[in-house]
């Protein structure tokens, strides 16, 4: 979306939440951190004049979304969602979904088991306390001790290929995979690799948000932006 924006001359900046110590560069202006709820994203709309917002954070980042369709209904912003299709089940998957973490902690056995927790670091929490050795898959080091004390985490950014992740499943002898079903294909391998292992695949739904216009590719959005009657556009 970025490089197509930028490629199109159209005055816009990039705002990202500031949780990776060294996210992508990209072609395009860039603010880091929050706006500080509704009111502040809001604030930062008319400051800016800006005119028309693309909402494409993570299929799981539901508060930034949520504040955007508050923020973008209180000031009269056209709002878009570009949302990655969410994964799904093909033959020879073995898949049970979850309704959110918690549940997926649920869903784990009893006894002991070797699993590859690939949710990222903010929901660590919910599976504390679990007799489980987990394998985790990190942008950044841990700033501290991790919730999970038999956990062992690599440290890599994406995308990922399914031989890569077929090797590290067996060589950690993985035997459950939890994953948020977060779309696309840069994090995909993980399933095509459980597939081919034949392992349980625990897959947490996409937290609901309230209908909002939505597109899948960055085109469309682009497709979007140029159907509007504004002649002066600030993204």
């Amino acid at each position: 979306m970025a490089r197509l924006l930028a490629a199109q001359g159209v005055e816009a900046v990039y705002s990202y939440a500031g949780r990776t110590a060294a996210p992508i560069a990209q072609p395009l202006p860039v603010r880091i951190g929050g706006f500080g709820g509704v009111g502040g994203l809001a604030d930062y709309l008319r400051t800016h004049a800006i005119t028309h917002l693309i909402d494409a954070t993570h299929p799981f980042a539901a508060t930034i979304s949520r504040n955007a369709i508050a923020a973008a209904h209180a000031t009269g912003t056209p709002l878009l969602s570009l949302e990655r299709p969410a994964w799904r089940a093909g033959s020879g998957d073995d898949w049970f979904h979850a309704a959110d973490f918690e549940s997926a902690a649920a869903a784990l056995p009893v006894d002991p088991a070797h699993v590859f927790l690939a949710i990222g670091r903010q929901n660590l929490s919910a599976f504390a306390g679990l007799p489980h050795r987990w394998l985790l898959r990190l942008v950044d080091p841990p700033d501290g001790p991790l919730p999970l004390p038999r956990a062992h985490a690599v440290i890599a950014r994406g995308p990922f290929d399914v031989e890569t992740d077929r090797a590290l499943m067996q060589a950690h002898g993985i035997t459950h995979l939890v994953a948020k079903n977060a779309g696309g294909a840069g994090a995909e391998a993980k399933l095509t690799a459980a597939r081919a292992l034949h392992l349980p695949v625990i897959l947490i739904d996409r937290p609901e948000l309230p209908s909002r216009p939505t597109v899948t590719e960055p085109g469309d959005a682009l497709a979007w932006l140029h159907h509007t009657p504004s002649a002066r556009r600030g993204v």
